[in-house]
């Protein structure tokens, strides 16, 4: 798995690092059991202070994505191995329609943010 961070994005780069093990986990990309670079590697591969990746981490690890045990580093949770065809399916619609709505992927996120916070 590649992550990659864009430090001129708007978006925070702990966001960044936790969006990028996301989608890697619904795109079948990842799968359960396995394990992620230690945050020091990780941080230091991407430039980056260790403090900001043990965030995505942490936050990964709330979500119920990660376990995280000292001395043996991140890995994929046994409950992140769920399906995710059906989701995959529903957002390629969601997109399908909102290009045939004209609408931005800036703006279909703006959506689905403020979805979100009602």
């Amino acid at each position: 798995m590649l992550i990659t961070v864009d430090p001129t994005s708007a978006a925070p780069l702990f966001d960044q690092i936790a969006t990028a093990v996301r989608l890697a986990v619904v795109r079948g990309e990842v799968s359960a059991g396995e394990r992620l670079p230690s945050a020091r590697e990780l941080a230091d591969s991407l430039d980056l202070n260790v403090h900001t990746v043990l965030h995505a981490y942490r936050t990964l690890r709330e979500e119920g994505l990660l376990e995280v045990r000292r001395g043996r580093g991140a890995t994929i949770s046994a409950s992140a191995g769920r399906d995710y065809q059906d989701l995959r399916t529903a957002l390629d619609t969601l997109v399908a329609e909102s290009d045939r709505l004209g609408l931005t992927r800036q703006a279909l996120v703006g959506l689905l943010t403020h979805e979100e916070t009602r």
